[in-house]
């Protein structure tokens, strides 16, 4: 796959992942390191989107915020659960009610393991085996068992070492057709950037609406048409893309 042509300003709406796209992905989530430049990058490029720049991750929108010092005038959280827009307030899913008996789950499997960790986002559960690859087969069981005592009111999300049970019916690519649909995106060309199989959705949504996605990272099966090998290749096409 070849890189993405950079599009037109006035037609394009932008959809960017966090975690290993703006981001260098790190053992813990709350160990990643934001560029300096980044945020400002971000502010320019939303100037001349018209506004039509969101964040899209898997992380709560709070800690996207805190980590972009509330750059992106969007940002869609937990895939989907959250979202902000530019007046600030968050809208949010009820908790799923089975998430009590899952994370009751998944909190044994980290206790009995110390070296798998669980990122609890309040609606959604994530198990990462990133600092002991060896216990992949472990956190995936108990994902499955934490999916089951759930009672169907969660599903698993497989992603880069890491088992994500979010609630049923959530998706980045449903999150990006709904911003589509509405003021200031309604009309634009969509483009997403993801690296991991959370984004597939994305890719697939943006496709389907006449515009692309773009798999950051090593290449692999992937519903996304271009490509960029890395987090440095990213920063450098948002910035020739801030230059019109």
């Amino acid at each position: 796959m070849n890189p993405p042509a950079l599009p037109d300003q006035a037609q394009c709406a932008l959809f960017l992942d966090f975690d290993g796209v703006l981001v260098e992905i790190a053992p813990r989530p709350q160990a990643v390191q934001v560029a300096p430049a980044l945020p400002g990058l971000l502010r320019l490029l939303a100037t001349r989107l018209g506004g039509r720049l969101a964040v899209v991750s898997g992380r709560p929108v709070a800690e996207i915020d805190d980590f972009l010092a509330r750059a992106a005038p969007h940002a869609v959280g937990l895939h989907g659960a959250e979202s902000r827009g530019p007046e600030g307030k968050v809208s949010r899913l009820r908790p799923p009610p089975g998430i009590a008996a899952a994370r009751a789950v998944l909190a044994t499997a980290a206790n009995t393991h110390p070296a798998l960790y669980l990122e609890d986002k309040g609606l959604a559960l994530a198990l990462h085996w990133r600092g002991a690859p060896e216990l992949e087969d472990t956190a995936r069981q108990a994902a499955e068992q934490a999916l089951a005592a759930a009672g169907g009111s969660l599903q698993l999300q497989p992603g880069k070492m890491v088992a994500e049970l979010k609630p049923e019916g959530v998706s980045k690519g449903a999150a990006l057709a709904a911003l589509m649909r509405a003021p200031p995106f309604a009309g634009a060309r969509p483009l997403m950037l993801g690296d991991d199989l959370t984004d597939e959705s994305a890719f697939e949504a943006a496709r389907d609406l006449g515009g692309q996605g773009v798999l950051v990272g090593p290449p692999r099966k992937t519903a996304a048409t271009a490509h960029l090998p890395d987090v440095g290749a990213v920063h450098r096409w948002l910035a020739a893309l801030a230059e019109g």
